[in-house]
């Protein structure tokens, strides 16, 4: 199986966002994270104490996501 080269992001079941790949993670204000791994989770929960990034909470505080993708 050939692998295809690019940035790909997948879910964690009541988890975070997995982020594979070449990518940039800017905030709101414009500035970019330093980013040193090839693929980092981020949170999706919102109770993170590392946000953007994923540190477990949502483990323990119960997250449940709301659906899964939509195929269209």
């Amino acid at each position: 199986m050939k692998r295809i080269e690019g940035t790909r992001i997948s879910t964690y079941e009541n988890g975070p966002l997995l982020v594979t790949g070449p990518f940039r993670l800017v905030d709101a204000g414009g500035d970019e994270f330093a980013v040193e791994k090839e693929t980092v989770a981020l949170c999706r929960c919102g109770a993170s104490t590392k946000k953007p990034f994923c540190d477990g909470t949502h483990s323990r505080v119960g997250f449940r996501a709301a659906q899964r993708a939509v195929r269209g």
